[in-house]
């Protein structure tokens, strides 16, 4: 009970306090929410060890309640080393200097699920529907939205926390079809992935980057060799097996820029949301 207790109260902190790491004169490594703020705990621990070994300084990983406020807190300098979907990358390189450094070998995907048993097939089945997607500023919900428009269906999405979250709520017939990334649904449960299954999928987009606040960029070297390190330890590579992302690699060149239109569609949200 006590330890419940505790990963509860840090996740808390992980959650809403990344100006807490900060504070303590910590590296921080922000990470989209991509899913649950215990789960991203969970993943990036060995990445956090091997960092805090290999650059001699306390590094704390930290997340935001969802992808709009995660947005908010990276263009506000807030993270050290950012980790989000390349249309934040774009975002963060354009507008706020962030410097990438790289990204998975596997390729992103987003898809729209359905229920199992359910007799939606194809886009024109959820006319009149209800669908779910993560933040208005995710990947996922943006490529989602444009698909619907593509197969001329206006669809309000409604926006919940993460992808197990979209999985439940579908199993529980809460919704007819939800968005989320193809590495997000193959890491369900295999009883609750069992109850889905995709109805599309997109083309590969620019997945998860590494972008390093320019803060640190006469560190730059140092801390790309730390990551490139990492993926070499045998923590780092049951990391890559265990999330399916089969390793590091550079990014291609051009890969960043084509994500313009849809890193346009968070500035203009965000901006929106201002007023």
């Amino acid at each position: 009970m006590k330890n419940a207790v505790s990963l509860f109260v840090f996740a808390f902190f992980l959650l809403f306090a990344p100006w807490y790491a900060s504070a303590q004169g910590a590296f921080v490594i922000g990470v989209a929410p991509h899913t649950s703020a215990r789960v991203i705990l969970e993943m990036y621990q060995p990445l956090r060890l091997y960092l805090s070994r290999s650059l001699n300084m306390p590094v704390e990983v930290v997340t935001a309640p969802d992808f709009d406020e995660f947005a908010r807190r990276a263009l506000a300098q807030k993270y050290d080393l950012a980790v989000t979907t390349g249309h934040q990358a774009r975002l963060l390189q354009n507008d706020a200097k962030y410097l990438p450094q790289l990204t998975y070998q596997a390729d992103f995907k987003a898809v729209a699920i359905v229920p199992q048993n359910s007799r939606v097939t194809k886009a024109a089945d959820l006319k009149g529907q209800k669908v779910l997607g993560l933040s208005a500023a995710s990947l996922v919900t943006l490529w989602g939205e444009h698909w619907l428009a593509q197969n001329h269906l206006d669809i309000p999405v409604k926006y919940v926390s993460a992808s197990d979250s979209v999985a439940q709520l579908l199993v529980a017939g809460e919704a007819a079809a939800g968005f989320t990334s193809l590495a997000n649904f193959q890491k369900l449960r295999p009883e609750l992935q069992g109850q889905l299954r995709i109805i599309a999928e997109s083309a590969p987009l620019a997945g998860r980057v590494y972008l390093l606040n320019q803060r640190w960029a006469t560190r730059e070297k140092a801390i790309n060799a730390a990551l490139w390190g990492f993926a070499e330890t045998a923590e780092g590579k049951r990391y890559f097996d265990s999330n399916k992302l089969g390793g590091y690699r550079r990014l291609h060149s051009g890969e960043l820029e084509g994500m313009d239109r849809y890193a346009a569609e968070v500035r203009r949200l965000l901006k929106k949301a201002e007023k």
